[in-house]
């Protein structure tokens, strides 16, 4: 089977026409009554805005040293940040859980329930340090412990996603239909990324892959983009933090895929600040992905959903 590979590459589909279409309908179907069409536009555009203006200069300009937990930060994702925290809070005035925060004020902001923004202003920073054009920017606005509204703005491909709960995904003005029938797993390409956990299930992957094709991108946001408008059929991912999937993960669901973590059929009880994910495009194929991943776990047998 193909090996894993980093993904660099942005010309999966044809690009659209660039512009800045919104959705013509007059409101989002079942969607909390404040989260219409204009908050939806004003949202968006200011998070192209500030993916033009600040993130896209930058761009094969910066450096990226290492933060205390070992990731990487350049200084656009601070300048990226403090932008997107003035710009969200003319859109709606609430806190903003900022992957650059200190830790405690995040753990703070998560645990204070309410409605706040759950920003990544560059998701995929290794990647846009090493000039590799696989990145983005991601946003949401969650509410107690699920999104509302979640939007990520690849500018490279000038492609903006978005979503509103029970009111449909969307892709530059367009909607993302669900999957049309069933795959196989033998048919299937699969965004991967264990990094050292799971080793019996890694290894497994690597030796005996039930998909055609696995890739590893190294950007979560756009990962579960890709998901949604089906460039890929699965997702596995060992851990994820809150700016990781919120706005993705909104958007696959309502685009149609089925999300799952490797613990439990629950995706959005498990643990908010570090939760795995285990996703498909259709219901039938995210059982046969699901049922996959948990028999190669070991030791122990998978919680109940």
């Amino acid at each position: 089977m193909a090996g894993e590979r980093r993904r660099t590459d942005v010309s999966m589909t044809a690009r659209p026409a660039r512009g800045r279409a919104m959705p013509t309908p007059t409101a989002f179907a079942a969607s909390p009554p404040d989260i219409t069409v204009e908050f939806a536009r004003q949202a968006v555009e200011a998070v192209r805005e500030v993916a033009a203006s600040v993130v896209l200069p930058r761009f094969r300009t910066v450096t990226a040293t290492r933060k205390d937990d070992g990731s990487l930060v350049t200084e656009a994702d601070m300048a990226a940040q403090s932008a997107l925290s003035r710009a969200l809070l003319r859109v709606a005035p609430v806190p903003m859980l900022g992957e650059e925060m200190p830790e405690a004020a995040q753990r703070a902001i998560l645990a204070g329930g309410g409605r706040f923004w759950c920003v990544d202003p560059i998701d995929g920073t290794a990647n846009f340090s090493q000039g590799h054009p696989f990145f983005a920017v991601s946003v949401a606005l969650v509410e107690g412990s699920r999104p509302v509204f979640g939007t990520v703005v690849d500018p490279i491909a000038d492609e903006a996603f978005f979503a509103t709960r029970a009111g449909g995904a969307w892709m530059n003005g367009l909607p993302l239909p669900p999957a049309e029938g069933e795959k196989s797993l033998a048919d299937c390409v699969a965004e991967v990324s264990l990094r050292r956990r799971h080793p019996a299930l890694r290894h497994a992957l690597k030796d005996r892959s039930p998909v055609a094709r696995r890739l590893t991108s190294g950007s979560s946001a756009l990962s579960w983009c890709h998901l949604a408008a089906g460039r890929i059929d699965l997702f596995l991912h060992a851990g994820q933090r809150p700016w990781d999937y919120a706005a993705g993960a909104l958007i696959a669901e309502e685009a149609g895929a089925r999300l799952a973590t490797i613990e439990s059929d629950d995706f959005w009880a498990a643990g908010a600040w570090d939760r795995s994910v285990v996703a498909a495009r259709s219901p039938a194929l995210a059982r046969a992905w699901r049922d996959w991943v948990r028999a190669r776990l070991a030791p122990g047998p998978p919680k109940p959903g």
